[in-house]
């Protein structure tokens, strides 16, 4: 219910923030240059600040904060067809073989022992870039 009321605040705050932004009725001989800069570098003080404090709101309460997950790894993954995919997974050092389709995941094995050998931490996508250098080396024989 808090995540609700967040954006609602922000749009009276900054609905209330324009009404008092709004131009007073003034002759144009009483308006000056300075005062236009001023208007306008306060204005966009404003907004730069209003996109830094969203995205500061979005990273601690939106779908972008981090979820943990540093003890469930997918070790391996197979498309069986457009939406339906295998998934070997490693949670806590147990190797789980997953079924997923768009609206449901199955348990389909869990092994004893380990079936395949967790990526190093060090080196995301190790295979990649083994393929890629493999290649590069390959392009530069003459």
């Amino acid at each position: 219910m808090k995540s609700v009321a967040v954006p609602f605040v922000f749009v009276g705050w900054v609905a209330s923030a324009a009404v008092w932004a709004a131009p007073v009725a003034t002759s144009e001989a009483q308006t000056s240059v300075a005062g236009q800069v001023g208007q306008l570098v306060l204005g966009l003080a404003f907004i730069v600040g209003l996109i830094f404090l969203l995205g500061y709101l979005m990273r601690r309460i939106g779908p972008l904060a981090a979820q943990g997950g540093q003890n469930i790894r997918i070790i391996s993954s197979l498309p069986l067809g457009p939406r339906d995919r295998l998934m070997l997974v490693d949670v806590a050092g147990k190797q789980l073989l997953l079924g997923a389709s768009p609206g449901r995941i199955s348990t389909l094995h869990v092994f004893d022992e380990p079936i395949a050998e967790l990526p190093s931490e060090g080196t995301p996508g190790g295979d990649f870039a083994q393929k890629l250098q493999a290649l590069l080396k390959r392009e530069n024989r003459p």
